[in-house]
């Protein structure tokens, strides 16, 4: 995708394609991101249905993790994980790197 200067930006923001969002990496001014803890998580979905950035990952039924590229950081997730499994933690962006 290229990259536009704000020249080239459409008068007011207008939105010229539609379903364009996906192309655009919004996860770069996350500051805190959720990790999932995998062995916990009963793949109830509330997370993928309550995530406003569709960025959690779905496959055949299966909660699998998160697009970082366009995880915002929002902990919807996080809160709406049931309170008895709680799958689902908030790190900020350092302590994930201090981790690993």
């Amino acid at each position: 995708m290229m990259k536009r200067g704000w020249k080239e930006t459409p008068i007011r923001g207008i939105i010229l394609e539609a379903g364009s969002s996906h192309d655009y990496a919004t996860g770069g001014w996350r500051k805190i991101k959720p990790v999932l803890d995998s062995a916990k998580c009963i793949d109830c979905m509330l997370c993928w249905v309550f995530c406003p950035d569709s960025a959690v990952i779905v496959e055949n039924g299966k909660m699998l993790g998160f697009d970082l590229e366009h995880c915002k950081g929002c902990g919807i997730c996080a809160e709406e994980c049931p309170d008895k499994v709680k799958a689902i933690t908030m790190l900020a962006e350092e302590e994930e790197e201090e981790i690993a």
